[in-house]
């Protein structure tokens, strides 16, 4: 990853600054402005890297607070950045976050990094690295290799994260929480996450043909750590997710909503075991294909965490996507949305059920009607806002510094979650490493119909060694 200079972080020059102040007193901001005014030292300077998209949102969230300045927006596509620039014109703008880290440090706060997976991890860390705050858009990472690197920089540069799931401030997976603990459901052994996505491309050949560039797009920075590959017709904006070289397909997008709240409920840490099946299409009527650069059109991992504080024995959670679902629980009436309908999470216990929608919405205990009936006493604070105030909780964190306010997902929490669905993607790629085969034409498959043993220490495969090559991929020469 590149190094960048040392630059002094927020915390620093605070420091720094106070042995000037005897010589001055803080003016109220009410004095200064009246009512509504930010005072300059209550106010979070943002650089958004990525501003087109979730990016857009994810700026215009943050500036609603009425906290953050937006100070600079860097895109490598003009296009998709062209309406936040009209939005906050004021914004200085870059094409290369590295020509922004480089120029404007000094004058940053904080960074929002909103870019395709492949890039999150080299442009977080440097932000970490000049003690920028940072919100980061899920998945976390790429690589599991990246999300621990991630992780352990947090603590190492103590600067207060977020990751972009915003369920994580939403009330429902804190009402789960104490369902749980109160011991509604018994011990849960077993959770089933599910999705319909993608809704994009997936299970296909990488196009022979390449396309011309859209104008506006930079094609070398948007592949920035990615391998050189000519340009495709409509990877940008959204079909880059279902390619594994910039995105983490239907787990990368949906995972960190559906799979946190059965982090949160049950501590769970890091898995220690995964297996998958993977669907494929037809190439022609006699032939099956897979495509390695390809997510799968639709998958189920199976992944084995180990016993918690919250657990008696180890807990199995299913992972499906492609329009996959679990069977219907007998306690859930036959016309009775399960989940939200394409998505959801359901939790399995020794004396009972629940389960919620995407972002932990609507958690209900089954059968429903004890939804109503049920009541435990509220043990955990509510984020203001719930999923909305999940941008508000992190610029107020990042206003009172490193460790002085709770956040809903810091690297210390999102971090193991990603690992979590990056593992599950490990046993899904692995389905498809090919050998020649030993005797006769053809190829063998040997990842197929195996479970991989995880060290989480070591970050490693125990029992495939070819499946390791996707922890940690190399960088594109330069980056």
């Amino acid at each position: 990853m590149s190094q960048l200079p040392d630059a002094p972080t927020r915390r620093t020059f605070l420091k720094q600054g106070a042995a000037a102040a005897a010589t001055f007193f803080i003016v109220p901001r009410f004095v200064l402005g009246g009512r509504g005014y930010t005072a300059p030292s209550d106010q979070l300077v943002v650089a958004g890297v990525g501003a087109g998209g979730k990016g857009e949102s994810d700026i215009a969230a943050f500036a609603k607070t009425g906290k953050v300045r937006i100070g600079y927006l860097c895109d490598v596509d003009e296009r998709r950045a062209a309406r936040s620039v009209q939005a906050f014109p004021q914004a200085t703008y870059y094409k290369d976050w590295r020509k922004l880290f480089d120029k404007e440090a000094k004058n940053i706060d904080a960074v929002s990094v909103s870019t395709p997976d492949h890039n999150h991890a080299i442009i977080t860390l440097a932000a970490m690295q000049l003690g920028k705050h940072v919100y980061v858009q899920k998945p976390l990472t790429h690589d599991i290799h990246e999300a621990r690197a991630l992780t352990e920089a947090a603590k190492r540069y103590q600067v207060v994260t977020q990751m972009g799931n915003q369920g994580a401030s939403n009330d429902g997976v804190r009402q789960l929480r104490e369902w749980y603990d109160a011991k509604l459901i018994g011990e849960v052994h077993t959770v089933y996450c599910w999705t319909d996505r993608p809704v994009w491309p997936q299970g296909i050949a990488w196009p022979t043909t390449p396309a011309p560039v859209p104008t506006a797009l930079d094609w070398d920075l948007w592949l920035g750590t990615a391998p050189a590959r000519p340009y495709v017709d409509k990877l940008v904006p959204f079909n880059w997710r279902g390619w594994w070289d910039y995105g983490t397909g239907a787990l990368g997008d949906m995972g960190c909503h559906l799979l946190e709240a059965p982090f949160r409920v049950l501590n769970l840490g890091y898995a220690t075991a995964v297996q998958a099946s993977v669907g494929s299409v037809y190439v022609d009527e006699f032939k099956r294909g897979y495509f390695p650069d390809s997510c799968p059109p639709s998958s189920h991992a199976t992944l084995t965490f180990p016993q918690t504080n919250k657990t008696k024995h180890p807990v199995t959670v299913h992972w499906m996507d492609g329009g996959i679902q679990p069977e219907r629980p007998a306690e859930l009436g036959p016309t009775e949305k399960f989940g939200d309908g394409g998505n959801g999470i359901l939790f399995v216990g020794s004396k009972g059920k629940m389960m919620a929608s995407t972002y932990s919405a609507e958690p209900r205990l089954l059968p429903t009607a004890r939804t109503q009936e049920v009541q435990v006493k509220q043990t955990l604070a509510r984020v203001p806002g719930g999923a909305d105030g999940h941008y508000a909780q992190w610029v107020e964190a990042c206003l009172a510094g490193y460790g002085k306010k709770e956040v809903s997902s810091p690297f210390e929490l999102a971090g193991p979650l990603t690992e979590a669905l990056l593992m599950a993607n490990l046993a899904i790629r692995g389905y498809d490493i090919q050998r020649p085969r030993a005797t006769g034409p053809g190829v063998d498959y040997p990842g197929r119909g195996i479970e991989l043993l995880w060290d989480p220490q070591q970050l490693r495969v125990t029992n495939f060694d070819e499946a390791n090559r996707f922890v940690k991929r190399d960088y594109r020469t330069g980056w």
